[in-house]
Order: C-alpha cells, then structure tokens, then sequence
C-alpha cells in the first residue's frame, strides 16, 4: 500500500548498515528534490548464502539519524508483508545475471531487480540514485527501468573511497585495520591499471597487483565496455574494470574508468 508522500520525490534504497557512501547518495538526491526518501531493507532474495544475510550488519536506530543528517525528509524501513505481501514473482537479470558478479552469486540479481521493481511500485520516485560500486546492479537497473518504461530517471553517484582508496562498504565494519590494509590492493590494481594505455596492458597490470597480496582471494578481474557489458574490445568508447574478491571471508567488489585509446 502506498504512502502519502509529497511528489516530485527522489529515493535512495539501501540495505541499512549506512556510512558516508550512502550520505552521498542522499546528499545528490537533495540536489533533484527537498523530498528524499531512503529506504533500509535486507533483501533476502537477493543473498545466495544464508551466512552472508545472517551476518549483514544492521543498525536501525542509527542508520535512520545517519539519513536524516545527510538530508532524509523520510527513513522507511518497510516489514516483509509490505515488500512481499503474497507469493514473490520474481524477475529475471537474464544473461548479463549471471556473469560476472553473478557468476559467483546465483540468483543475486533476479533477486535485486525484483526488491527494486517493487520499492519503485510503494515509493513511486521521480528519481532514484544508484551509487557506481554496485556498477552491475546500476547497469541491470537502468535496463529494468528502459524495459518496462518506468517514469523513473536512474542517478548513478560516484563511488566514495577512504583516504587510501578502498571503496565504502557496509561489510567493511567486518574487517580487521589488517584486513583493510590488505584491501587496499584493490584500489592500487585498478588505479594503476587505470594510467596504462591499452586493454592488454591494463589488464595483466590489474591481474600482477591483486597477486601482489596473500590475503586477498581473486573471483575476477576483466574489463568491460560499459555500453555493452561485455568483455571490452579495441575500439570500445568506454571502458571500465571490475575487480571482485575476498579478504578474511568478506566479499569486496570495485570498479574504475578506465583510459580508452581512440582506434583509427
């Protein structure tokens, strides 16, 4: 059932568990509208390891004061019967789901795009801003919206790194100050492979770093056309890398533009 909210209204859904990544997407969604809704759900379709859902962290109380100091005009943390109030029909990411990140998390996004397509249903947004750490989750998202033709504009925000470059993540309370500085080999594989010319360069270069530390488990490290989101090719306009892996058990993904060189 819908609530009565003030419209035109900007959305920024979240899991909970908020840092300064999500204060970003709060902040950006002030920027298209004064009525901001953020949403804390822990959606479980979307977790293939019951562990994993068991131990998300999660924070009401606090996440809530987090979202209206960044600018929240309303914190919804729906119940389940609200979300799925009867048998789920869920959405398929199709052949894009299971690559890559869902490659290593099955059922990951049919889960994810079915959450989404039903928070837009209660919330109704004019905007809804998608932060680019999740850059498949905002690719499968913006061709949700494009296939159904939501009156719904995705806004993607540039992901928030702390001062040494890891990417902000809700699980990243889950790891040790070693555990983080092990991390850190992500952001130096990719900001370096970032300053090469070349995708085979860039490629071997992101692929030597991430071997550079013991600590961190590789699951992929390619580099894709971001129109496409397949493997990137000579001659693609943009280009981006996507680094996935574990550190002390805790899934850490990541991504970075990469620098492109003009064909002909």
């Amino acid at each position: 059932m819908n609530l009565a909210r003030t419209h035109p209204l900007a959305f920024v859904p979240t899991m909970g568990a908020l840092h300064a990544g999500h204060e970003s997407l709060i902040s950006i969604a002030r920027n298209y509208s004064s009525n901001v809704v953020v949403s804390i759900f822990v959606n479980p379709l979307q977790f293939e390891n019951p562990d994993d859902l068991a131990s998300y962290p999660r924070s009401i109380d606090e996440d809530q004061l987090r979202a209206e100091l960044a600018g929240a005009s309303e914190v919804w943390a729906p119940t389940m019967e609200e979300i799925y109030p009867a048998e789920v029909s869920r959405i398929s990411a199709g052949e894009l789901g299971n690559q890559f990140e869902g490659a290593h998390r099955p059922g990951h996004f049919d889960g994810m795009l079915t959450v989404v397509k039903r928070l837009f249903e209660l919330v109704e947004p004019q905007w809804a801003i998608f932060g680019e750490k999740d850059y498949q989750q905002l690719f499968l998202v913006r061709e949700l919206v494009a296939e159904l033709q939501l009156p719904i504009e995705i806004i993607s925000a540039p992901i928030v790194r702390d001062v040494q470059g890891l990417a902000l993540s809700s699980r990243n309370v889950r790891l040790s100050s070693a555990d983080i500085t092990a991390a850190h080999v992500i952001s130096r594989a990719l900001q370096s492979a970032s300053q090469l010319d070349g995708l085979s360069q860039q490629r071997a270069c992101l692929h030597e770093i991430l071997a550079t530390e013991p600590k961190f488990t590789l699951d992929y490290a390619e580099i894709i056309d971001e129109t496409t989101f397949e493997l990137a090719t000579l001659g693609a306009e943009r280009t981006r890398a996507l680094v996935s892996g574990w550190v002390a058990g805790v899934r850490l993904i990541d991504n970075m533009a990469m620098k492109v060189i003009k064909v002909g």
